[in-house]
């Protein structure tokens, strides 16, 4: 997300995958929720709102009530997807990828990414440098593990998902800087991780959806090799907290208006930052950007976003395509294994990436 909920520490042994078998469809149908659809979510699905019964369930206080670093001790709604696939026997696929760890040089240290590696096909795979969500404030690679990791089963490449810098510790620009420098290491190492150099996309979630649009906005600027592609998921792309979905969904769970406000204010340096292009990137220069997929959620303030910042694409002439699901929250993407919009949203996002790839 500008914006997630929560973390847990980094890790980079393999773990099974959270893309959906075939033969969960069944435990898929036992995933109903205690009660009647929320005032703020009249259409929410059953299984998303399962998800949201569970994340609050645990009883933790507001984020926006929260400093940082108490905030990334919330339980996330990965936490939640994982206790209801726990409690309803769901089976966990075998995963298709080896995952390591590497650390990468930026400016005033190194960062650390975790790469997924198809265990099958023949190297070099293309690329895909993944940029989590969390306002830029909390969660982790851990959080945003099904995520990635999906992209990489589905299209069998390589993702390198890159764990940015958080503030309050580390104020804005420093994510978007970390952001870019890992996608020149990326470039300049995608060999020695089996990867193709001359193929590789962007994608992100959230607050990660904005740092994929300004890596290939920085590559634009800075001559640097363009992305194949981006994949933008419910990204933040503007500065306006009175937009149609941000009055429709002040409420919403698991992001709300008051999560935003607070994501912004432990991110930036000043509140005149909010206009600045890198985050209001609906008022960007948009030109001469790579061929881009969109993904938006109904019940989520950044709908209206993830919108507008297809309409200025279009207009600045870039080839987009953009998917919104109905009856799903912001944070739905990476929950496949028990939302049927997830495994589409999914699907849809990387049949994009493996189109790009093939040219």
């Amino acid at each position: 997300m500008f914006f997630s909920c929560g973390g847990s520490s980094e890790k980079t042994t393999d773990t099974d995958s959270l893309a959906v078998a075939e033969d969960t469809t069944e435990a898929l149908k036992t995933i109903k929720p205690d009660s009647a659809a929320p005032a703020w979510a009249p259409d929410i699905k059953d299984e998303m709102l399962a998800v949201i019964e569970k994340l609050a369930s645990y009883k933790d206080t507001p984020i926006a009530k929260l400093t940082a670093q108490q905030a990334r001790k919330n339980h996330t709604p990965n936490d939640a997807v994982m206790a209801l696939v726990a409690e309803n026997n769901i089976p966990m696929p075998a995963s298709m990828v080896d995952t390591s760890g590497k650390e990468i040089p930026v400016k005033g240290g190194n960062i650390h990414a975790r790469i997924y590696t198809p265990k099958t096909g023949n190297a070099p795979f293309p690329v895909i440098v993944y940029y989590h969500g969390g306002g830029f404030v909390i969660a982790d690679l851990d959080v945003y593990d099904a995520s990635a990791k999906g992209l990489a089963e589905q299209t069998g490449a390589v993702v390198v998902s890159v764990a940015y810098r958080l503030a309050p510790e580390h104020k804005f620009p420093t994510a978007h800087n970390d952001a870019f420098a890992a996608y020149e290491w990326t470039l300049k190492n995608a060999v020695a991780i089996k990867g193709d150099p001359k193929m590789i996309a962007v994608a992100g979630e959230s607050a990660g959806g904005n740092l994929a649009a300004n890596v290939s906005i920085m590559a634009r600027d800075k001559g640097v090799q363009l992305p194949v592609h981006q994949l933008l998921v419910y990204p933040v792309a503007g500065s306006d907290m009175n937009t149609e979905s941000y009055q429709k969904n002040a409420a919403a769970k698991p992001l709300d208006k008051p999560m935003m406000a607070w994501f912004v204010k432990n991110y930036l340096n000043n509140m005149g930052e909010a206009k600045d292009p890198r985050i209001n990137l609906v008022a960007a220069n948009l030109k001469g950007l790579p061929p881009t997929t969109i993904v938006t959620a109904e019940i989520d303030p950044l709908l209206s976003d993830g919108r507008m910042l297809a309409e200025k694409l279009k207009a600045a002439d870039v080839k987009v395509d953009s998917k919104n699901y109905d009856g799903v929250t912001h944070e739905f993407f990476g929950m496949a294994i028990i939302i049927p919009q997830a495994k589409d949203a999914q699907a849809y996002g990387s049949d994009a990436l493996k189109a790009a790839f093939k040219k």
